[in-house]
């Protein structure tokens, strides 16, 4: 028999919200989580607006000596896992044979990019021999992943995806992949990113990739408008509990939604830009729909990719239209990065979420700020308010540098067999 796989539990710390329901109401709400940044004087830079996490205390998750050796990055999602776990009430002590059974598969496009540009900083002005005995510790991407499976004594598959803004859903595909073949039952599945500090704004900017709308930040995150001029740098994470469904039945636990498809393909084309027509991206969710057993006219609801940028949204549009022919008008389709912002390697699983809670609720949030239409961009985007329609079935898109294409379906759970 096919093993199948069912969310139980989730997480997340982003600019919306500290917690699932908080940021559920903000989306639905429409409201924005961009302002001007506050993590460093931005005075010459080109873009000096981002969404930040504000007021995170990163001591009601982490006891203060061991939050002070984190990054950001690892905060964020250690404390998302943590309130995904609670949520699917789920503990391993020491000596628990189910442990073993138990892992985590993390996303993030770049790591711990604060802490490797304060090390770079502390090197040059004081010498290598200040360079914290701990900054590797903080940089490298996949310490998120070891965190957690400290924390909660997960001792199955732990391994660490970088694939720039792909990286969480294919976590989160992957993770859901290792419960398929029976190499574990439980799998923390998610990712996140905090990389709102000088060197990458810097650097995403002259990669003319982000929104100089400095001076009205809230409309500055604007996918499909007409208008929109880049993205708007986002932090934050989200976690996802996966878990066989038999297994998850049998202790009772509340189950959100079943994970049923998951696709990936490559542009093999540019570096930063994704390729004319979208036919990459279109392989990725026609792959997704497959590996579901779905034919295009069955999926209710498309979280977008949906970045800001001129190049992502007009392709991920033509691509939408390639593999749902004629369903993609009448397919709601919304980027919640409009209010989120992009969360970079940490988007694909906070919209995974997104997707989950459309399912549970039966509504679908908005796209904030599309007020003058793209002619290329042509499809429902649900603007501006948020909207109740039945999803029994919601596709989540991520696309990454380097041309890296990820696609999950997830559906409403069936209790019969199918």
């Amino acid at each position: 028999m096919t093993r199948r796989v069912v969310v139980t539990g989730l997480g997340t710390i982003n600019p919306l919200g500290h917690d699932v329901e908080s940021f559920w109401k903000a989306a639905l709400e429409g409201r924005s989580g961009v302002g001007q940044i506050t993590a460093f004087d931005t005075s010459g830079y080109k873009a000096t607006i981002a969404a930040e996490v504000k007021d995170f205390d990163p001591e009601q998750y982490i006891e203060r000596k061991e939050a002070r050796r984190l990054d950001r990055y690892d905060q964020f999602f250690w404390a998302a896992t943590q309130q995904a776990i609670e949520d699917a009430g789920i503990a391993y002590e020491d000596d628990d044979p189910a442990a073993h059974r138990a892992g985590v598969v993390v996303g993030s496009g770049i790591g711990g990019m604060i802490s490797f540009q304060e090390g770079v900083d502390t090197m040059r002005q004081r010498g290598p021999d200040r360079v914290s005995p701990l900054a590797i510790t903080q940089i490298i991407s996949n310490m998120a992943a070891g965190l957690v499976s400290i924390r909660f004594n997960l001792r199955g598959p732990n391994t660490c995806i970088v694939t720039a803004c792909a990286a969480s859903a294919n976590a989160i595909g992957d993770a859901a992949e290792l419960i398929k073949r029976d190499a574990a039952d439980v799998m923390v599945a998610g990712g996140g990113e905090a990389p709102i500090c000088e060197f990458a704004v810097a650097g995403f900017s002259q990669a003319r990739a982000l929104s100089t709308r400095n001076d009205e930040p809230e409309r500055a995150s604007r996918p499909f408008d007409a208008e929109r001029d880049g993205f708007v740098m986002g932090e934050g994470a989200a976690t996802l509990i996966l878990e066989e469904r038999e297994h998850a039945l049998a202790r009772g636990a509340k189950i959100y939604a079943e994970i049923v498809g998951y696709g990936m393909s490559a542009d093999a084309y540019h570096v930063t830009l994704p390729r004319p027509g979208g036919g990459g991206a279109a392989r990725a969710m026609q792959n997704a729909i497959e590996d579901a057993g779905l034919g295009p006219e069955s999926i209710d609801y498309i979280n977008a990719h949906g970045t800001s940028t001129q190049a992502n949204d007009s392709t991920e549009t033509a691509a939408i239209k390639a593999v749902f022919g004629d369903h993609a008008y009448k397919t709601p389709v919304s980027s919640t990065k409009s209010m989120t912002g992009h969360l970079l390697g940490g988007a694909g699983a906070l919209e995974s979420l997104v997707c989950i809670l459309s399912i549970r609720d039966g509504i679908v949030p908005p796209t904030i700020n599309l007020e003058n239409p793209d002619p290329e961009c042509d499809l429902d985007y649900v603007p501006n308010e948020a909207r109740a329609v039945p999803v029994r079935n919601a596709m989540t898109n991520s696309f990454g540098f380097g041309g890296h294409n990820a696609a999950l379906v997830f559906a409403a759970h069936q209790t019969a067999e199918t």
